[in-house]
């Protein structure tokens, strides 16, 4: 990957970042895309009129209030819900479609790691069912857990991890079958800040090894901004898009980049938005 640092203008100035994928082809395009949920109390809108295109190699990170629709989204590009309006295409597919072709894996809230398999046998879970090959199956799992730096871990159970390191597994899972989006639904909104900052960091680097589309879903500022080439800014349900913000630092983050007059521009840009967002209430 290049960076901010290594790219040259025309002029020999430094170029402004590069933003992954733009001008290509959408790997996810939704145009009015709508959910409305039917309950005995009346009707829930989760979606309204959402249009937006992820291209490949972005990290797209979706912030907003609980029960803006961030989870929803996410939910609908993996087939797991029906949008009740609009349309949704992911690699040119219908989400069901998608699914069937392995485009995606998915990271959720909680690591969901079955407690009776060791590390290694929960990677192994998706590649079974898939029906890889002996063989490949091994090859796969050593690459992704030491991708997630977890090499050696294999023989543990989820139990023995703490619970940074069992959110790594599951991600490994998700990255086993080499998928090219990676959907992750607020993975470590439950850890402390500390070792929220190093999976954020590790995140980063796994981005840039691997050139994945990623879908992230946070209620964490400096995250969305700390990760992410785009912020999508959603309102209050029903959820709608209120503003995407291009991430304008450069590739190479050091924790210590949040300090800066740039970042804190960017997160105030975020913040802002979530304010306007309000304004729909």
């Amino acid at each position: 990957m290049e960076t901010a640092a290594t790219t040259k203008n025309g002029e020999g100035r430094a170029a402004a970042p590069r933003t992954a994928g733009h001008g290509a082809e959408p790997v996810i395009r939704a145009r009015r895309l709508s959910l409305t949920f039917e309950t005995r109390d009346g009707p829930v809108h989760a979606l309204k009129d959402v249009d937006l295109d992820i291209s490949r190699g972005e990290f797209v990170s979706f912030i907003g209030p609980s029960g803006c629709g961030k989870t929803t989204f996410l939910r609908v590009v993996a087939g797991l819900e029906q949008p009740t309006g609009g349309e949704i295409l992911v690699n040119g597919m219908t989400p069901d479609e998608a699914r069937r072709a392995r485009a995606y894996g998915y990271v959720f809230q909680a690591p969901g790691l079955l407690p009776w398999r060791t590390i290694a046998g929960n990677v192994r879970l998706p590649l079974e069912i898939m029906g890889f090959e002996k063989g490949e199956q091994e090859r796969r799992i050593a690459e992704v857990l030491d991708l997630v730096d977890l090499s050696g871990f294999g023989r543990k159970y989820p139990w023995q991890l703490s619970g940074g390191m069992q959110q790594r597994a599951s991600i490994a899972r998700a990255l086993s079958f080499d998928a090219g989006i990676l959907l992750m639904d607020e993975p470590f909104g439950a850890l402390d800040e500390i070792v929220r900052d190093h999976l954020n960091e590790q995140l980063i680097a796994l981005w840039k090894k691997t050139d994945k589309t990623i879908l992230f879903v946070t209620h964490s500022i400096p995250e969305a901004v700390y990760l992410s080439t785009r912020i999508v800014v959603m309102s209050p349900r029903p959820g709608r898009v209120i503003e995407v913000i291009e991430n304008t630092l450069p590739e190479e983050r050091p924790l210590d980049i949040r300090d800066t007059p740039e970042f804190l521009a960017i997160a105030h840009k975020v913040r802002e938005g979530l304010r306007k967002g309000h304004a729909y209430d």
